[in-house]
């Protein structure tokens, strides 16, 4: 049976069986055999660069033609110097540290056992995601770097750009040791392949979304199969009284206007009374010339007004302190102290990034503490919230449910752990 005369639920069956017997492959490689094929499947991006950058065309035609621009044309767009970035991040993930083995926590029981545990991989991840073709290498990089197999179901506007990908991982794959089979991608656009992916609980061991809330939320409510959610990045920064001005600029201004179209850009600025009137005006002007609408609580229009700033300044309304804009707009409040910002934060935050801006290193430590959010940032911007700014590498997604991981997540944080218990002929009595 070939693929054109297959159903969808065959397609997708099909590839979550594959992807199960290629894990137990997997499981049995060794670090030199995962390292040889990524950098393998880095050389055979590089190597079909011009049939990547086709496929992609070919996507942002039909983007065109739809009217898609802006932020979500940009994450679509895989061009030129895209490419070789894609692939220098693949080379990346290859020589990091193998995630897998060691023997950790160690302890001999009294009856003379040692008992450790030992990373193991989870076994097969499906991956479903929107608009970002990048995802279909990242991720499969990621995946194989700790010994999974992997199931790709990405958006039908990035369709053309993620088969294309997928050839050229598999075609890496088919030059190393690994099984091909080990990368699987759902070639069809057909939403019901998500639905049906959903219930494979007896071949697939964890779903990943990444993309919008809405898809997130539907892939938690129809999956059978555990899901790491990131519904939103409602991302606060916190100016202390202490928050020096040109230091709160900097990091405010960075956090909200340098990409405010990705999820840890700052969505509220909460700012100390005792410092509102002197960094309040000179921040929100900063802003406003960069072209950030501020929604604000009546003391910070009180503030704004009084200091004669003018512009794009409208009233928050209480939906405003829970949205997730992905654009130039900031809401803005100020707060009576330390414990009133803490206390906003645990009522709206979606605990993706929160940070202060402060000179007071026992306000740092208080607020580290209390903040329950994945990411937590003393004096610095919230856009560091990111795998590769982290130390990752390439990133499969941030997670904002706190099982298994919690936050950005790279290849070890695609493991989990064994018990091994070694003995010398103990039996219990």
């Amino acid at each position: 049976m070939t693929e054109a005369t297959m159903t969808v639920e065959e397609l997708v069956v099909d590839a979550t069986r594959a992807a199960r017997a290629a894990s137990r492959s997997m499981a049995r490689s060794t670090a030199e055999q995962r390292t040889a094929a990524l950098r393998a499947i880095a050389t055979s991006i590089e190597d079909r660069a011009t049939e990547i950058e086709a496929a992609n065309s070919l996507d942002l035609a039909q983007a065109d033609e739809r009217g898609v621009t802006g932020p979500m044309r940009d994450r679509l767009r895989l061009q030129g110097q895209a490419i070789s970035d894609l692939a220098a991040a693949v080379r990346e993930v290859a020589e990091q540290v193998d995630p897998l083995g060691g023997f950790e926590e160690e302890v001999v029981r009294p009856n003379g056992l040692k008992v450790g545990r030992v990373r193991i991989p989870i076994g097969v991840v499906a991956m479903i995601y929107e608009s970002r073709p990048n995802v279909t290498a990242d991720a499969a990089a990621l995946c194989l770097k700790a010994g999974n197999a992997i199931v790709l179901r990405g958006g039908s506007e990035a369709l053309h750009s993620n088969r294309a990908l997928a050839d050229a991982i598999r075609a890496g794959l088919a030059a190393s040791d690994l099984p091909v089979e080990a990368v699987q991608l759902i070639p069809v656009p057909d939403r019901a392949a998500v639905d049906i992916l959903l219930q494979q609980e007896d071949d697939v061991d964890l779903v990943i979304p990444r993309g919008g809330e809405g898809l997130i939320r539907a892939v938690t409510a129809k999956s059978r199969i555990p899901v790491l959610q990131h519904y939103k990045g409602v991302c606060h920064v916190f100016l202390d009284a202490s928050a020096p001005l040109d230091r709160a600029s900097a990091i405010v201004r960075n956090a909200k206007v340098q990409r405010p179209g990705v999820c840890n850009a700052l969505e509220t600025l909460l700012v100390h009374a005792e410092s509102a009137e002197a960094l309040l005006p000179p921040i929100a002007e900063a802003l406003l010339g960069d072209g950030v609408e501020l929604r604000v609580c009546p003391s910070a229009a009180a503030i704004l007004d009084a200091a004669g700033v003018s512009g794009a300044i409208v009233a928050a309304t209480d939906d405003d302190w829970g949205e997730e804009y992905l654009d130039l707009i900031l809401s803005v409040r100020v707060v009576d102290d330390l414990e009133a910002a803490l206390d906003h934060i645990a009522e709206h935050s979606s605990s993706h990034t929160e940070a202060i801006v402060t000179d007071d290193d026992a306000s740092a430590r208080a607020f580290v503490q209390a903040v329950q959010s994945s990411t937590v940032l003393v004096n610095a911007s919230t856009r560091f919230a990111d795998g590769g700014q982290l130390g990752l590498g390439a990133e499969i997604g941030i997670s904002t449910s706190k099982l298994h991981a919690f936050g950005p997540m790279g290849a070890r944080e695609l493991t989990t752990r064994k018990f091994v218990v070694l003995g010398e002929g103990q039996t219990r009595s």
